[in-house]
């Protein structure tokens, strides 16, 4: 099992056509993810092709679902286009929006926040490295890769990570990796102070999926989502967990990377983070680099 997405997911690329859109879309095809589609308006009937792969390109994403049965998006579409973006994958009914996109202006996001508002679709992101579901293949081939992730850190198995870094996410998936583990499914919710899914949400679905058996959750500085997430824990969650929370060194005021990474008004702190999770029976690592010692102990391993 996984959550989210799996190796028979049928993905489309907004903005297959960019260099960064076509470059990751690439590697998908590479790992193995059953990408069906590319959207950019303008080029419709014409080809991606990417060595020995070829994925037909469309106008837009309702006529992209049409004729493909794609389910989800991966956005690479610029910051000014993005907002847009997403609301077009809304209104073509899919289920499942993963948006790549870095510096999407905030009061776009509360527009698509407010409009995604009770619908079927679910957002990944923004400013997410993505979700992959290892698969069983060599270098984890054989899954689904949505996203930046570099896909050959991965290797099946059966730890959750979840994250609002991109890059603590590779390392937590390198260090389980490393120690012999795999993972289910990793997934990248985004550093922006407006994203579509929570860390609650994500531990949720890991806590539901039948092969988790024990998760890494890794937060930041700012806001209350980790908070909130540890109590879920306390009261309801079955499965062992380990977390990090990066930023314990930034001073107050201080925007450090990710737009949600700013601690304000005495809110947010990694030490009241740290101590949540801790009260919840949470692993907390000191360091990034104890991820992996922190969730075996968790795991009693």
């Amino acid at each position: 099992m996984s959550i989210l997405v799996n190796a028979d997911t049928k993905v489309l690329v907004q903005g297959i056509t960019g260099g960064f859109g076509g470059r990751h879309a690439g590697l998908s095809l590479e790992y193995g993810t059953s990408l069906v589609a590319g959207v950019t308006p303008g080029k419709g009937g014409k080809m991606f092709n990417h060595g020995d792969y070829s994925v037909p390109i469309y106008d837009t994403v309702s006529d992209a679902v049409k004729e493909t049965g794609a389910t989800t998006s991966a956005i690479f579409v610029p910051p000014p286009f993005a907002a847009d973006a997403i609301l077009e994958a809304v209104d073509a009914d899919v289920d499942l929006i993963v948006a790549i996109t870095e510096g999407i202006p905030v009061m776009d996001m509360m527009r698509v926040k407010e409009y995604m508002r009770g619908s079927q679709t679910r957002l990944i992101g923004p400013n997410c490295p993505g979700v992959v579901t290892p698969g069983a293949g060599p270098d984890s081939t054989g899954g689904c890769r949505i996203g930046i992730a570099p896909g050959y850190i991965h290797k099946k198995g059966n730890v959750g990570i979840l994250s609002r870094s991109g890059t603590l996410t590779y390392e937590a998936v390198w260090q389980v990796t490393s120690l012999g583990y795999g993972q289910s499914t990793c997934v990248g919710i985004g550093g922006d102070p407006i994203n579509g899914t929570s860390h609650l949400d994500i531990i949720k679905l890991f806590n539901e999926d039948p092969e988790t058996e024990a998760i890494i959750m890794i937060g930041e500085i700012g806001g209350s989502a980790e908070e909130e997430a540890a109590a879920w824990i306390k009261e309801n969650c079955k499965k062992p967990v380990a977390g990090f929370i990066a930023g314990a060194t930034a001073p107050p005021g201080r925007r450090m990377g990710h737009a949600g990474a700013i601690v304000s008004g005495g809110q947010g702190t990694a030490e009241a983070k740290k101590a949540a999770m801790a009260d919840a029976g949470i692993v907390v690592a000191e360091t990034p680099s104890e991820m992996g010692s922190a969730l075996l102990q968790a795991w009693g391993k």
